[in-house]
């Protein structure tokens, strides 16, 4: 695929001679803008929570339609909901469907594959992670390091935002066991290579899983193909499937004679769930590793947002992305000087959002809120933009670029008021 026909935008700043122009991808014939409900003003923050598909409203209403009128019997039909949803997360994760499950969280999910997968033996007995990955990883992993008395080992960051892969390299000793790495780091944008990196872990003995959750949904993966021991994500980035909406977890199938450590009722094979024996005999692959009964009103609302990416071409959806982080990228760099572009400008090496480092980020982030353009704010300094390839416009960027801009000349955020959770 060439990519989207193209059109020019101008990126002159107000009161100058206009730069050159650059080219803008227009909306591909794929864009699903109007499965979405779309809130008033610019939405950017889709890397936090995702916007509501009508499809996922839709689904929630037909499964509390059968709680209303069939009781307890809905779950002749609830039984194996989250099973039914394992092709086609599978297919955004390039693995089997018997190697992928809704369930739980991404630190429940964490936990519940580390009590199995993690076993420190003789020498090799260590953690390790960067220092910049999403503190509930961190904080999974600093729990079983205490458990078994071992040490979870940080690869430092030589910028403060961004991770070397020669410093993982170095610090892949005889001595670690496990290593967990984020696909896209959350704060700076960074993607990281899964392929190689995966192969490179397992050259010096390690295990290797993997936390997608800022990559799910706005890229191909191949978790099965590149060797990924384990991984976890959350579906209400990207993948739209509402606040707090069940995780995932992937186990690879080299793997699936484990038993799983922490066992439950749901992850018993399900032919056997109802003679309610005391002998846990596990579901096939990943199912084996669900605990409690699943929140059906929220895999529901999962269930309707995954019929947006039915049919689409993930190759094409990454294309859309990186044509709006480009198009983003370039704006900020004309515009924005005063913001420094912390997201890698290499196509391969970059995530879904673009991250703008400036010392009055919170500020900003605020300022935009009020003018009903909203992107997302992380301590100390940066401002997160997610321009969703399903739903946003290049025009709606033109039009961010243009407000913050104005925000910067005129100083009128300093006046703006910092407010809720996540401004």
């Amino acid at each position: 695929m060439t990519g989207p026909e193209l059109r020019k935008i101008s990126l002159g700043r107000p009161g100058q001679a206009k730069a050159a122009p650059v080219e803008r991808a227009e909306m591909s014939q794929w864009s699903r803008r109007e499965l979405f409900a779309l809130p008033g003003g610019i939405y950017l923050d889709g890397n936090s929570l995702g916007l509501m598909p009508h499809s996922a409203r839709e689904a929630v209403l037909r499964r509390l339609g059968e709680w209303q009128t069939q009781g307890v019997s809905g779950w002749d039909d609830w039984f194996s909901l989250a099973e039914s949803l394992s092709p086609a997360i599978s297919r955004l994760l390039g693995a089997f469907p018997r190697e992928v499950i809704v369930t739980g969280s991404i630190t429940a999910n964490l936990h519940a594959l580390l009590s199995t997968i993690y076993r420190p033996s003789g020498v090799r007995r260590h953690l390790l992670a960067t220092a910049l990955d999403f503190p509930t990883d961190l904080y999974a992993l600093q729990s079983w390091a205490a458990l078994h008395d071992t040490e979870l080992r940080l690869i430092p960051s030589r910028d403060g935002q961004t991770i070397h892969e020669g410093d993982l390299l170095s610090a892949l000793g005889p001595d670690i066991a496990l290593v967990l790495l984020p696909t896209v780091l959350y704060r700076s944008g960074q993607r990281l290579d899964m392929a190689r990196l995966s192969a490179l872990v397992h050259e010096a003995g390690a295990l290797v899983g993997w936390d997608a959750a800022h990559s799910i949904g706005a890229m191909p993966h191949e978790l099965h193909e590149s060797g990924a021991d384990f991984a976890v994500w959350c579906h209400y980035k990207y993948v739209n499937g509402g606040p707090g909406a069940p995780g995932g977890l992937f186990l690879h199938e080299r793997h699936h004679a484990l038993m799983p450590a922490l066992r439950g009722w749901w992850g018993n094979d399900k032919a056997s769930q109802f003679e309610m024996t005391a002998r846990f005999r596990p579901a096939s692959g990943a199912a084996a590793y669900q605990q409690g009964t699943p929140p059906i009103l929220s895999l529901a609302a999962l269930e309707g947002s995954l019929e947006v990416f039915e049919g689409l071409d993930l190759a094409e959806l990454r294309t859309r992305s990186l044509s709006l982080t480009d198009t983003l990228i370039a704006l900020a760099d004309v515009q924005l000087p005063e913001l420094r572009v912390l997201t890698p400008r290499d196509q391969a090496r970059r995530g879904g959002h673009v991250s703008l480092a400036h010392p009055e980020a919170r500020a900003l982030s605020a300022a935009l809120r009020s003018r009903q353009i909203i992107a997302d704010f992380r301590a100390p300094d940066v401002l997160r933009l997610a321009p969703v390839a399903l739903y946003n416009t290049e025009a709606e960027l033109e039009e961010t670029v243009r407000v913050l801009r104005e925000l910067l000349d005129s100083g009128d955020y300093k006046e703006a008021a910092p407010g809720g959770l996540v401004t």
